[in-house]
């Protein structure tokens, strides 16, 4: 079993959290499938909005499949949140994100 089957096995067994959710997201985007990994980080983000680490994973695959006004707008919440929590190394990173996908617009 793979490590996204094994995170979907938790998921199907009434396991739903946050960080399920960000690690299956992740788990897909390495795997390339970007349309689960957006649905998985989203719910993330959705169960636990101070998530830093999960809005900036979100806005990444955001932008990688183009949805480039959603991506900004999630960084932009997840700035604000880590800024809130004190986490500078995220919020400095989802702010050079944002600055690359309001150049490419």
């Amino acid at each position: 079993m793979n490590r996204i089957e094994s995170l979907e096995r938790m998921l199907a067994s009434g396991q739903d959290s946050a960080l399920l959710r960000y690690s299956l997201g992740l788990a897909c985007q390495a795997d390339g499938r970007l349309d689960n990994a957006r649905e998985h980080l989203a719910q993330a983000v959705a169960q636990d909005p101070d998530y830093s680490a999960a809005w900036k994973a979100y806005g990444k695959v955001l932008a990688e499949v183009g949805r480039r006004d959603e991506a900004a707008a999630a960084f932009e919440k997840g700035i604000a949140v880590a800024e809130r929590k004190g986490d500078i190394q995220a919020a400095k990173e989802m702010k050079v994100f944002l600055k690359r996908i309001n150049k490419a617009t």
